[in-house]
């Protein structure tokens, strides 16, 4: 018979807790769809828990857990970049295998840890780290495996989804949303790292990694916030037949010579309302990947909470039980690359700077209503090589001073940002141009 496969969990918060409940509730499941028993072991934790089954041995020597000889699996659920780096790195070295939740830590340190586990003959898995459990680590290491990925584009932050969802159901502004967002639990205390786009960099990191085979370069994602979006520009989106969406974007961008490189960014975005990624809405999480030679797919589902965190992690487990024990099951032949490309194969590829980046633009202008105003725009836009796609003008909002709204094609950044500072130095403009990027997705 096949001998148990002994889990340890770090960490019995709300997903360490929801993976113990995971396995008791389908145990017999696990076991015949891998062949074994699933047991937890031990469990790392600061503080006793009278809920948990006497026969699992509750350590609050987390370091000792990690390393435990009664242990095949670690599975790292506390967060942060410190002392759960220290964590994995110990087990590690001890030979284990390691399930992990933690974005934050491997978009900023995983080069370092996927490099150890490498050298130790073992696998580091991180399903639930993007997305909770909608399966885009195993589709873009495995299912796609074939493919070459032109880009992606992910709503991968479910609280900063629901703000911007709920600004346009309900009509209310930013802050009154996110103190809902606080109140429901979606939204920490302190919510800079969604509501800035940190956690969706993060995630977005690792998502660009796989798809084209680059070392992990959190620090380089362009990441801008949705704090400064306004009901005014929701509902011009609106009108204009899109969505105002915080969107990350990985972007494959070639000449007609050779690869140029790769956009890494995370802003609002609107994208047209007639779109399945613009109809994702709550705290739903979606991922939309274009890839050769099978096109666009589109992965949806619940990003967060200790149901979806715990199938993710759960899945990866599973993936180890079923080639532990195996004759070289540590060895490359028997496990996908932790980056879905071989380690000596990632490359070099320039991730591109902000002002290179390329894309449609939406601008709010407010200016007096005098003769010639619109034409001096147009003709700024013109001579920056910026083409118009569409304009709006609305009614004064304030005696003689009247908003316009301009869609515009596709651009370099940095074209763009030279036009708005001659546009702002027009005397007839009123106030700083309002900008938001625009995709269509296509």
């Amino acid at each position: 018979m096949s001998k148990s496969i002994k889990l340890a969990i770090l960490g019995l918060g709300t997903v360490g807790t929801g993976v113990v409940n995971l396995i008791n509730d389908n145990s017999d499941e696990l076991k015949r769809r891998s062949g074994r028993d699933i047991i937890i072991t031990e469990v790392g934790t600061r503080r006793h828990r009278d809920d948990i089954d006497p026969s699992i041995v509750q350590n609050s020597d987390l370091m000792a857990t990690a390393a435990s000889d009664n242990v095949d699996i670690v599975i790292e659920v506390i967060g942060g970049t410190t002392l759960a780096k220290d964590l994995i790195m110990h087990a590690i070295k001890h030979g284990k295998h390691v399930v992990t939740a933690n974005k934050a830590l491997l978009a900023e340190h995983g080069n370092e840890i996927f490099a150890l586990a490498e050298a130790n003959n073992v696998h580091v898995a991180y399903e639930a780290a993007v997305a909770g459990g909608i399966p885009i680590i195993k589709v873009m290491r495995e299912a796609l495996a074939a493919n070459k990925v032109d880009w992606l584009a992910g709503i991968i932050n479910g609280t900063g989804n629901f703000i911007m969802s709920e600004m346009r159901d309900t009509g209310r502004p930013f802050a009154d949303v996110l103190k809902e967002a606080q109140d429901l639990g979606y939204a920490e205390a302190d919510p800079t790292f969604d509501v800035e786009g940190i956690d969706a960099a993060h995630k977005l990191a690792l998502l660009a990694s796989i798809a084209f085979g680059i070392p992990l370069q959190f620090d380089k994602v362009y990441c801008e916030g949705i704090t400064d979006i306004t009901l005014q520009d929701v509902n011009y989106a609106e009108e204009l037949g899109y969505r105002i969406k915080h969107v990350g974007f990985a972007v494959r961008r070639t000449s007609e010579k050779d690869e140029e490189g790769i956009e890494l960014r995370v802003h609002p975005t609107l994208i047209p309302q007639d779109t399945l990624l613009a109809n994702v809405n709550g705290v739903k999480n979606a991922v939309l990947v274009d890839s050769h030679p099978l096109g666009q797919t589109l992965y949806y589902g619940d990003g967060a909470g200790a149901g979806a965190t715990a199938s993710a992690v759960m899945a990866d487990v599973m993936d180890l039980v079923r080639v532990i024990g195996t004759d070289n099951s540590s060895q490359h032949g028997h496990h996908v690359p932790h980056l879905s490309f071989m380690p000596e194969q990632l490359s070099d590829t320039p991730i591109l700077r902000a002002e290179q980046m390329i894309t449609g633009y939406y601008l709010r202008v407010h200016a007096f209503d005098n003769p010639g105003v619109l034409a001096d725009i147009t003709r700024i836009l013109s001579e920056a090589g910026i083409n118009i796609d569409a304009i709006l003008q609305k009614p004064a909002h304030k005696v003689g001073q009247v908003p316009i709204i301009i869609l515009t094609l596709p651009v370099v950044e940095n074209q763009m940002n030279l036009a708005i500072e001659k546009i702002e130095k027009l005397d007839s403009i009123t106030d700083r141009v309002v900008r938001i990027r625009l995709d269509e997705l296509a």
